[in-house]
C-alpha cells in the first residue's frame, strides 16, 4: 500500500521481491528488460580491455565511444571515463569489474537513492495528464498505469481524451475492460478538454483517487494540438483546483537520443513533472534514462521492461543501476 510522506507526496515503498509462486522477482524484470543494453555495454568494454596488459589512450577513447553508444550522453561518459582513467592511474582499479563498479556509482549519484514520489491532492482524485509524441505507446502505457494503481489498491478511472482520432478512444475502452478500470470518453473531433472536465465530475462522483488522463499523441511543433493540451489544463483547474497534480511525457526509450531530444523540447512549450519510459527492454540505449535526470532533472517515474502488464515498473534507481552494471 501507499503512505503520505511530507509535503502531501505519496512516497512508494521499496519494491519487494516475489513470492516463490514462479512470478518473476522486480529485480528480475529490471534484469531481464535491461539485458540488451547490459550486453552492448559489457562486450564492449570486455573488448577492449580483455588481455591488456596497460590500460592507454586508446582504451579511455574506446571506452567513451561504447558508453556513448548506450546514450549514457557524451558529458557523462567523458566525465566518467576520466574517472576511470584517475583511478587505474592511482592503483585503485584494474579490471572490467572494477569499470562496472565506477560506473554503478557514477550512475547511482545522478539517479539519487529513492524513487521519485508522486504528488497527491489529499481532497480529492489525484489527477495525471498523460502526454507523448505519437508511436510512444502511451495509450497503452496509461492502461498499464491504470492496472498498476489499481493492484496497488487504488480506486482508478480513466479518461480517453484523445479525440483526434477514433482509433485512440477505442483502444483505451478495450484496455479499459482488460485491466478493469471504467473510462470515460467523448466522441471523434469532441472537445478534448470537455471530456478532461467530465471525467474529473466522474471520478469525484464515482469517489475514485486517481484519474488517468490519455491524451492526442502531438508532436511539441504542433501548435493547435499544444494549445488544445494547455486549455485541457486550465479546465482541469476549474473543475478540480490543483489538477492536474502530475504531467507526465511517455517517451520511448529505444530512440536513444531521440527520446532525450523529445523531453528537453516538449519541456520548452509545456510544464512537466515526470517521465515515463518506454520500450526499455528492445533497445541497447537504455542509459538513455541517466541523460535525461542529468540534463533536464526530471525524475523518471515508470519504466516500461516488456509487453506484460506487469514489466510496466516504479523507475528504481538502485534495481536499474545493479541491473545494468552488476
Amino acid at each position: 500500500m501507499w503512505s503520505t510522506a511530507s509535503g502531501g507526496n505519496i512516497a512508494r515503498p521499496k519494491p519487494e521481491p516475489a513470492p516463490q509462486n514462479g512470478m518473476k522477482s522486480i529485480f528480475r524484470i529490471f534484469r531481464d528488460g535491461l539485458q540488451k543494453t547490459k550486453t552492448s555495454l559489457v562486450r564492449g568494454i570486455q573488448s577492449i580491455f580483455s588481455g591488456t596488459q596497460k590500460w592507454d589512450d586508446s582504451c579511455y577513447e574506446d571506452l567513451e565511444a561504447a558508453l556513448i553508444a548506450t546514450d549514457l550522453g557524451v558529458d557523462i561518459s567523458v566525465k566518467l571515463v576520466d574517472d576511470i582513467r584517475d583511478r587505474y592511474e592511482r592503483g585503485e582499479i584494474s579490471t572490467t569489474e572494477d569499470i562496472m563498479g565506477v560506473a554503478r556509482e557514477t550512475v547511482e549519484k545522478i539517479l539519487g537513492s529513492e524513487p521519485p514520489a508522486i504528488r497527491n491532492n489529499p481532497s480529492g482524485p489525484t489527477v495525471i495528464l498523460m502526454a507523448g509524441v505519437n508511436g510512444s505507446g502511451k495509450t497503452t502505457t496509461t492502461a498499464k498505469l491504470a492496472h498498476h494503481f489499481k493492484e496497488d489498491g487504488r480506486n482508478v478511472l480513466l479518461a480517453a481524451a484523445d479525440t483526434f482520432r477514433a482509433a485512440g478512444t477505442e483502444q483505451l475502452r478495450i484496455w479499459g475492460e482488460r485491466v478493469g478500470v471504467p473510462v470515460v470518453s467523448g466522441v471523434k473531433g469532441g472537445d478534448a478538454a470537455a471530456v478532461a472536465y467530465d471525467a474529473v465530475v466522474s471520478a469525484q462522483q464515482r469517489g475514485a483517487d486517481l484519474l488517468l488522463i490519455d491524451t492526442a499523441g502531438r508532436q511539441h511543433t504542433h501548435k493547435g494540438l499544444m494549445e488544445e493540451l494547455a486549455k485541457m489544463r486550465r479546465t482541469l483547474a476549474k473543475a478540480l483546483p490543483g489538477a492536474p497534480h502530475e504531467v507526465w511525457l511517455t517517451v520511448d526509450a529505444s530512440t536513444g537520443t531521440n527520446a532525450l531530444i523529445q523531453a528537453r523540447e516538449f519541456g520548452k512549450v509545456f510544464d512537466l513533472t515526470g517521465l515515463v519510459l518506454t520500450k526499455l527492454d528492445g533497445t541497447g540505449k537504455g542509459g538513455v534514462v541517466v541523460a535525461i535526470r542529468k540534463e533536464l532533472g526530471l525524475p523518471v517515474h515508470y519504466v516500461g521492461l516488456g509487453e506484460a502488464v506487469t514489466d510496466l515498473q516504479p523507475f528504481d534507481p538502485d534495481m536499474f543501476a545493479r541491473a545494468l552494471f552488476e
